[in-house]
């Protein structure tokens, strides 16, 4: 146990646990800057990755969807892509009516692929993903992928060796990134645990009435573990007894490895100095979810979250160069592009973006500032695209939506005035 004040981070890269409550509350530090957000409670698990029983209730041709019933307060909505293969080289030429397919009454087994977001149910698919810490397992999709973030082309050939030794019939397989230096006894145990657990979600899923739940995926904490933490970790701290015991547990399973770099931390003596105030994370997560974000060189984002989209401004501000115009513009946008990737992942913000940055009048620059931002989004572990400019001059982008972001579960609109607010959750 340490109850020590951060010192030195520099070229340190740690993850902090706190608990407040009911509330686990993670966050990612590169260098003492915050890069990652997230937080969850205990009672209100997440749903994503879930794997239900349920039954079709109504067939929307117009939609080339149905709504399933699997025991939520509202149905499920299911998509025709998400019937099709898993795999895009195996679909049909040409894509079938939806009532070929399903019918209503007919009961099927479904996982959650998007939590239920404001007034809509939950999102479903019959492409089954089950993660494990080194791979993901596909029943169905028969094939073998190798993480992009793998850049090492001798790995990824490995690894795409080992993948397809280690799958069976028409499984698929994802190397993760966390792969790239295991070794093949370590994906195989991944793999065969991974296959059991599927047969057993099967063997529920043909006993079950519909609807019925067949399959929760694991806590924050398990998926933090299994997921987020890599080699490249110097430090986890925790600052509760038994989430600390928990993480303990789930290290010795997963990554032995990584055992000694995880911390019980303890506030000091009198001091009343909590892990988040000690490593100055409180303070970053207020600013980080500000309407109006200051850049360090004068410039500021004005940030606007609505339920279609989210929409960033970058304005100059204070900020006047030393040169000419065009040389002030690009270097705020150069900054901006910067900040506005770490954000994205700090507040979580998932679905359409659209960044309207200073009008750039040399190509060349609008190049480099959307390459800048397509680089800082490779370090990102929840799929992001770039889709480029508008004709407008905006940049669109998109960022996977899976799960309530920190700002909806921040917040919440007063029945009073209709205004967004934010809830009085502690960071201390």
């Amino acid at each position: 146990m340490k109850s020590v004040l951060a010192g030195d981070v520099r070229g340190m890269k740690q993850m902090l646990m706190h608990v407040h409550g009911e509330m686990l509350q993670t966050a990612v530090l590169e260098n003492g800057r915050l890069v990652e957000f997230f937080m969850e409670r205990s009672k209100a698990s997440s749903l994503v990755g879930n794997v239900y029983k349920g039954r079709v209730v109504n067939v929307l041709p117009g939609m080339q969807a149905a709504f399933v019933d699997i025991g939520l307060s509202k149905n499920a909505f299911l998509y025709i892509d998400e019937l099709l293969h898993p795999h895009l080289d195996k679909q049909p030429e040409h894509k079938p009516l939806i009532q070929e397919l399903v019918r209503p009454g007919q009961e099927l087994i479904v996982q959650v692929m998007k939590e239920p977001l404001g007034g809509k149910g939950a999102r479903v698919t019959t492409h089954f993903t089950l993660p494990g810490r080194w791979l993901v397992y596909m029943p169905s999709s028969d094939y073998v992928g190798v993480s992009k973030k793998i850049g090492s082309e001798s790995d990824r050939t490995r690894l795409r060796t080992i993948g397809e030794k280690l799958r069976q019939n028409k499984e698929g397989i994802i190397l993760r990134t966390a792969a790239g230096s295991e070794s093949e006894l370590s994906l195989h145990a991944d793999v065969s645990q991974l296959r059991e657990l599927w047969q057993a979600i099967e063997g529920r899923g043909k006993k079950e009435h519909a609807p019925a739940e067949l399959h929760r995926e694991a806590g924050l904490m398990h998926r933090v573990v299994r997921d987020t933490l890599t080699a490249d970790m110097d430090e986890i701290w925790i600052d509760d007894a038994v989430r600390y015991e928990e993480a303990l547990s789930l290290l010795q399973e997963m990554t032995p490895k990584l055992l000694e770099r995880l911390k019980r931390y303890e506030k000091l003596s009198g001091s009343g100095v909590s892990l988040f105030e000690a490593y100055r994370v409180s303070e970053q997560i207020a600013a980080a979810f500000e309407r109006r974000i200051p850049l360090e060189s004068g410039g500021h984002l004005i940030w606007e979250e609505t339920e279609a989209l989210t929409v960033i401004d970058v304005n100059t501000g204070k900020f006047t160069g030393t040169s000419d115009l065009e040389d002030t513009v690009f270097r705020t946008n150069m900054e901006a592009a910067d900040e506005i990737a770490r954000l994205l992942r700090v507040r979580d913000v998932g679905g359409i973006i659209i960044i309207d940055f200073i009008d750039m009048e040399q190509e060349k620059h609008r190049e480099q500032v959307m390459h800048r931002l397509t680089d800082k989004a490779r370090s990102d572990q929840t799929k992001c695209s770039i889709l480029g400019w508008t004709r407008l001059g905006l940049l669109e982008l998109t960022r996977k939506k899976a799960r309530e972001n920190a700002v909806q579960q921040l917040s919440e609109r007063c029945a009073g005035c209709g205004e967004i607010v934010r809830r009085n959750t502690s960071f201390k």
